[in-house]
């Protein structure tokens, strides 16, 4: 039987170039994916804003079932969770509302109401990442309108 002598072992690892080959490979990963990345909090957040304003316009059909009507501009959305005073006769509001709690947009602003209105029996739309009327992009008006059915 051979031994191998223990002066002779190789010791194995990696060279300087194999490690930097590696980094370059790794550098040039990151520059393609880190982009395509970024954008997508934004893209989620007009996600979750769709998703907010499907929820908030199915709780508004309950409530004209149940109460004959969309509520008034001046009772708000705050109608879904707390009931309104001034309802028709005959109305019959959910005791337990038609939504827990009235969500924010994920811009952390409440969602603008209308009743009635421009482009429907009502509006309800969010001013977008900027908070204001208007905009391009991620900072544009998300509206009941702009939903695809």
């Amino acid at each position: 039987m051979k031994q191998a002598d223990p002066g002779r072992q190789r010791q194995r690892g990696f060279t300087l170039i194999e490690v930097m080959v590696v980094v370059v490979i790794l550098g040039i990963l990151a520059a393609v994916v880190v982009p395509r990345v970024m954008s997508r909090p934004d893209e989620a957040r007009v996600v979750k804003a769709q998703q907010d304003l499907r929820a908030v316009g199915a709780a508004l059909d309950l409530y004209k079932l149940d109460n004959f009507r969309y509520p008034t501009t001046e009772q708000g959305l705050e109608a879904l969770v707390s009931k309104p005073a001034g309802l028709d006769p005959g109305a019959q509001w959910r005791g337990d509302g038609y939504l827990p709690a009235m969500p924010k947009d994920p811009w952390g602003t409440e969602y603008k109401y209308l009743q009635p209105g421009q482009n429907g029996p009502y509006d309800l739309y969010s001013l977008g990442a900027d908070g204001a009327s208007g905009g391009e992009g991620f900072d544009s008006d998300l509206g009941n309108w702009t939903l695809e059915r």
